[in-house]
């Protein structure tokens, strides 16, 4: 194949990362099969937590009041609020005027709801979710799934995922942050667990995530954690983990998901949204890459200040991939700064993005506007390299892109 010229290669490495098939690593998805848990259309778009603390910033409107409305009518407020009293300027609102855009819908003078919710539900869902991961140009998505919700539960025991587009993920959150909450549940399930973590109830515990791993066909384990995350530690969260966690992944050879720096419900008026970040101590991932040489990690830290220490822990342990720029990371100016630090230290060898999406139509804008980030970059760097007379071709491209936005993931875990 040809090299390609330093001019040609904005419009290469362009309609490169355009066509790429995306595999979305970590999501909080369903398949439609799951009823009522597929969230998608305008009314869960407008009332995510990322566009509903945004109205508050211009309302006085007691929050429990607005929490009481039906959902139909907090979207009318939020788009009433965000996008007809003023401009939709803010990467969430930016998010809605790209779906939108790319589903095709149309926008009339007066920019009415009603008319754009009618347009989304006259397409059968089956049909819409087509729509949506053709013009996300996503593949596959990896659900966030926790056998500890009952509402869950019962889909997985009734129904099972049928679409082979949607894998899954085994979460953790309640057994490591809220076991003394949860360990009633487990007995309901049918494991001899107990408050304290005996011999037995860590058996029991171990017994649980081999069980639901395989029943979910889960491609790894996932948790989000505290900034004051700490390992090890005389902690019921440190023994499960230890204990539980990692020998399992270790058997069924599955990484772990770390998600690190969440700090829940800061302001717990605003519900989903009161929810807000913190710094965390990378020495514990030192240790668990150090101490478990043989499991493997995904990691992603919510703190901008996190970014930079993290990259240059992935240089030193080869059983830690870094992987996206989520939540209050997920701005343009944020993400362009991430991936160009981690290309620098890291290479090809880190996953740059997800899309952390609960309503299905979140894939578009979030792909949408992270491919133009790393076009930017790829592009930037390719002409270095011809600059200094090394060549590079379309199939090179190809290859790298595919890279990053799909084998690094696969490989890392192990293959399909």
């Amino acid at each position: 194949m040809a090299i390609i010229n330093e001019a040609d290669v904005a419009a290469v490495v362009a309609r490169v990362v355009e066509e790429v098939q995306v595999t979305d690593i970590h999501t909080h998805l369903y398949p439609p099969g799951f009823g009522d848990m597929c969230l998608y259309g305008l009314d869960e778009l407008l009332t995510y937590h990322y566009l509903v603390a945004e109205f508050f910033r211009h309302t006085s409107m007691d929050y429990h009041a607005f929490f009481q409305l039906p959902k139909e009518r907090q979207a009318e407020l939020v788009y009433q609020t965000l996008f007809i009293e003023r401009s939709p300027l803010s990467e969430a609102q930016q998010g809605i005027v790209t779906v939108l855009k790319e589903l095709g819908l149309t926008v009339d003078a007066g920019k009415e709801l009603p008319a754009l919710k009618e347009q989304i539900k006259a397409i059968p869902l089956t049909e819409y979710v087509d729509k949506v991961f053709a013009a996300a140009g996503v593949k596959e998505v990896v659900m966030t799934n926790d056998p500890l919700d009952g509402t869950e539960r019962r889909w997985w025991e009734k129904v099972g995922n049928k679409d082979p587009r949607f894998k899954a993920a085994l979460r953790l959150d309640p057994l490591l942050n809220d076991y003394e909450m949860y360990f009633g549940e487990l007995n309901n399930m049918g494991y001899r667990v107990g408050r304290y973590l005996d011999n037995v109830t860590l058996g029991e515990i171990r017994r649980y995530l081999k069980e639901w791993a395989k029943k979910l066909a889960a491609v790894y384990m996932a948790v989000s954690l505290p900034p004051d995350f700490k390992v090890p530690e005389d902690s019921t969260r440190a023994h499960i983990l230890e204990g539980c966690v990692i020998p399992v992944c270790r058997e069924l050879k599955i990484p772990l998901a770390l998600m690190i720096g969440v700090k829940r419900r800061v302001n717990p008026h605003l519900d989903l949204a009161g929810d807000s970040l913190g710094k965390a101590d990378i020495r514990s991932i030192e240790y668990l890459c150090r101490v478990y040489p043989e499991n493997k990690f995904l990691v992603t830290m919510l703190s901008r200040e996190n970014q930079h220490e993290l990259a240059v822990t992935a240089r030193k342990f080869r059983n830690l991939m870094v992987f996206g720029c989520w939540w209050f990371l997920n701005n343009p100016e944020i993400v362009r700064e991430i991936t160009a630090m981690r290309l620098d230290l890291l290479g090809l060898s880190f996953i740059p993005q997800h899309s952390d999406a609960r309503v299905l139509e979140q894939l578009i804008y979030k792909w949408k506007h992270f491919r133009r980030i790393i076009a930017g970059h790829l592009t930037t760097r390719y002409r270095e390299l011809l600059t200094k007379g090394w060549p590079v071709t379309e199939k090179d491209i190809e290859k790298d892109v595919k890279e990053l936005l799909g084998n690094n993931f696969w490989n890392f875990v192990g293959g399909r």
